[in-house]
């Protein structure tokens, strides 16, 4: 994954649209569009800024350690609901998969709130 992969990775992650880190960043947003059409890179001098922007360190910024997968040391045995899940959201498009991503996020925080409200 590249650098600027990453950082849209991160911007969906974070939950903020392109335009507010483009504001937090202090960046035009035709230097981010560029980032995706033309596949060019953030200069140095804005590295601290975007890692301060999307709450990661420089490191794993520019190596991906730790953000590139979203559990890189658990070995999930998944039981024959878990593998019909992972068959029914490879089967959608893209926006599909982040929504369902989205659903099942807020669907975890909403379980964790009721926990702590029992």
């Amino acid at each position: 994954m590249t650098i600027s992969e990453r950082i849209f990775m991160l911007i969906e992650r974070e939950q903020i649209t392109q335009s507010e880190f483009c504001r937090r960043v202090g960046l035009r947003p035709s230097t981010v569009s560029e980032w995706k059409t033309k596949n060019h890179t953030p200069t140095a001098d804005k590295i601290m800024d975007i890692c301060a922007a999307l709450n990661v360190s420089p490191e794993q910024l520019l190596t991906g350690k730790g953000i590139d997968s979203v559990e890189d040391s658990v070995d999930y045995q998944l039981d024959y609901q878990g593998k019909q899940l992972i068959i029914e959201y490879e089967g959608l498009n893209d926006d599909a998969q982040k929504r369902l991503l989205a659903y099942a996020k807020k669907l975890s925080e909403l379980v964790k709130m009721e926990e702590i409200n029992k």
